[in-house]
């Protein structure tokens, strides 16, 4: 993160669904967004590298995945993302899906 880490970002400590360029998309409680939203640190992290029952990741963040058949990484307790295109709040019922998904 660059010295001009911004902590006031309206999902700093929510739980938010991150899609980057080059690394994949990943879900976790945002800690930290740089001053120009292309660097987000996320903390208790999983990357979801193939997901169903949504078409797109705006439906995953309000409605979750099919645990059975989607693909979610192992809980890493911090991660630090570069390139990030999308950074979306994800509801309570969506959080629940993922955090039961297995990889």
């Amino acid at each position: 993160m660059t010295e001009q880490t911004q902590t006031t970002h309206p999902e700093v400590g929510k739980y938010c669904i991150i899609r980057t360029y080059s690394a994949g998309v990943h879900a976790g409680t945002v800690a930290q967004v740089s001053a120009d939203w292309h660097q987000v640190t996320l903390n208790a992290s999983r990357r979801i590298w193939r997901w169903e029952g949504a078409f797109t990741l705006s439906a995953v963040s309000q409605t979750g995945i099919d645990i059975e058949t989607s693909r979610v990484a192992v809980v890493v307790p911090v991660i630090y993302l570069n390139d990030v295109i999308e950074i979306i709040p994800t509801t309570s019922q969506a959080r629940a899906t993922i955090e039961a998904a297995h990889g």
